[in-house]
């Protein structure tokens, strides 16, 4: 069965930088759409980034600039490095594969 599992969070002072790991399982990695999604206390789950398998980008407005997604189709894993964190930033990360598999979250904490 598909598995991701994503790793990395923790705490972090505003302007600092952390960078998530998606290990992924079961699926086509190499040919796979990946997306972190994010969702803070109280509020819905939102979209962050994705990478297709050819490598190519997108950003939601909010991290434009400041979070860069990858990937390492050797490995199964993709990653989201985010620099500048603020407070905002603070929520469950998840990872997403083609639309339809997820991952079981990873905290991510930005105060000082």
């Amino acid at each position: 069965q598909v598995q991701l599992v994503e790793s990395g969070g923790g705490l972090v002072q505003p302007g600092g930088s952390l960078r998530l790991s998606c290990a992924a399982s079961g699926i086509a990695f190499s040919r796979a759409i990946m997306a972190w999604y994010r969702q803070a206390p109280g509020k819905e789950r939102e979209w962050v980034a994705q990478i297709t398998g050819g490598g190519a980008t997108k950003y939601a407005v909010p991290v434009k600039g400041r979070f860069a997604i990858s990937r390492d189709n050797a490995k199964n894993t993709v990653y989201l490095q985010m620099n500048s964190l603020k407070p905002e930033d603070t929520a469950v990360y998840y990872c997403r594969a083609q639309y339809t598999y997820w991952g079981q979250g990873t905290q991510v904490t930005v105060s000082s």
